[in-house]
């Protein structure tokens, strides 16, 4: 299986973050999504959305980073959920990080970083408080949930990889779950896993190389 990926988004890390704990062998593609790359006729012939992360087996594509997650979960069926409660119960998580997790990182993350430094236009500083408080909220919700359980769901699953990648990212924008004891540490815990720590080196690395590859670059002096 082929994926192609841009190493230091949540939505990539979280794909490599499962298969390696699985031992899901995959071939990686990086997609430069800061040059374009993304929106190239070649991928958007395999992702209309023009968007990482993509996953080719045989004939088969799948983008949807979520999908892949469950896609890749049913490589090792002892990984993958049995019933259709828990199917669902994973189901449930990953819709609720995509629809509301998600939605309010990135929404900070654009108000806040990506217009001062890209100067795409005024900050919208009423729409990132909004999203902040949804963030909060979203914490609220990991916070109860994790009261009688160790994990989102009865057990590790692609759920925890999905949530936990966009929580470290938040991180990132200056959101963080520290007011939330059993959400920081669940987060600590997801965070310590080999296979987390393999996926976020690969981010670290290949934005280093990518960062080397600009600067040698005359055009970009």
């Amino acid at each position: 299986m082929k994926l192609y990926q841009c190493p230091s988004s949540p939505n990539c890390i979280k794909v490599r973050a499962v298969a390696y704990e699985l031992g899901v062998e995959l071939e990686l593609a990086t997609v430069n999504i800061f040059k374009g790359e993304a929106r190239a006729p070649e991928h958007e012939a395999l992702n209309p959305n023009g968007l990482v992360p993509v996953l080719v087996d045989g004939d088969f594509v799948l983008w949807e980073s979520n999908a892949i997650l469950t896609y890749v979960a049913e490589m090792q069926p002892p990984f993958a959920p049995t019933s259709a409660r828990e199917r669902a119960d994973v189901a449930r998580w990953l819709h609720w990080q995509a629809a509301h997790l998600s939605p309010a990182v990135t929404k900070v993350a654009f108000e806040r970083f990506v217009k001062p430094m890209s100067r795409v236009g005024p900050i919208d500083h009423a729409a990132a408080t909004t999203a902040a408080a949804d963030f909060l909220r979203c914490s609220g919700v990991l916070e109860a949930s994790l009261a009688s359980t160790a994990y989102l769901t009865k057990r590790l699953s692609v759920a925890d990889f999905a949530v936990a990648c966009i929580l470290s990212s938040a991180r990132m924008v200056g959101l963080t779950v520290d007011a939330c004891p059993r959400t920081k540490d669940w987060l600590a815990r997801m965070l310590a896993l080999e296979s987390m720590r393999r996926a976020f080196t690969d981010a670290r690395l290949a934005t280093m190389a990518l960062y080397e590859v600009d600067r040698s670059d005359p055009a970009q002096d």
